[in-house]
């Protein structure tokens, strides 16, 4: 199962950055030394921290009206590169819900549904507009609504959210590919039943 994901209100934070791939949002070598429950420790860490391990104050996550942000507004090709869920634990560990930008990489922006999270796809222009707002409103709060498919800037636009209604389903009920399977139990407990009488010496129970 993962996180149902219904409506959100949250300052959000502009990293327009393009081509930010999952090496950046997740370096390999955490990935063998790290549990999932730790990946956010080391989350965007090239662009996160300095060479001697403090943090960047130029980095929008390091900065106060941004620590807390549950949105963060992306470049273009956002979590290109390898297909490591691991990015997208990283991501929801810092308490990250929703991603809006103009592209993604297509095994990250699968994944986020898997995990949580809602990743929004707007026009580049609207991306950047939405930015904008995000740093001259001061963090000023934005409403994301998969129910109603909108977006709710600080200004009081409003912007249609395009998404698989299958996707959509996943987040709203809180299901990832398992819990999908699952709900289709009787139907695999039938065909094993049927298989079990056709080639019952496959069968070791």
């Amino acid at each position: 199962m993962s996180e149902i994901f219904r409506r959100l209100t949250s300052v959000a934070a502009p990293l327009l950055r393009s081509n930010v791939d999952t090496d950046i949002i997740i370096p390999m070598s955490r990935l063998v030394m790290a549990e999932k429950a730790d990946m956010h420790l080391y989350a965007f860490e090239p662009l996160r921290f300095l060479a001697g391990g403090s943090e960047n104050p130029d980095f929008v996550l390091n900065q106060d009206a941004y620590r807390d942000a549950a949105i963060l507004i992306t470049g273009p090709n956002f979590g290109c590169g390898s297909s490591r869920e691991g990015a997208v634990w990283a991501i929801r560990g810092l308490g990250i819900r929703c991603l809006i930008g103009s592209s993604f990489g297509n095994i990250f922006y699968n994944n986020c549904f898997q995990n949580g999270i809602l990743p929004v796809v707007l026009p580049a222009e609207t991306v950047e507009r939405l930015a904008a707002l995000a740093e001259d409103g001061n963090g000023g709060p934005f409403e994301v609504d998969l129910e109603t498919c909108r977006i709710t800037s600080p200004d009081g636009e409003t912007y249609e959210i395009e998404i698989d209604a299958g996707h959509r389903r996943q987040l709203l009920e809180g299901l990832d590919d398992i819990g999908l399977t699952l709900e289709r139990s009787g139907e695999i407990d039938a065909f094993r039943a049927a298989d079990r009488e056709r080639r019952p010496w496959i069968y070791l129970d």
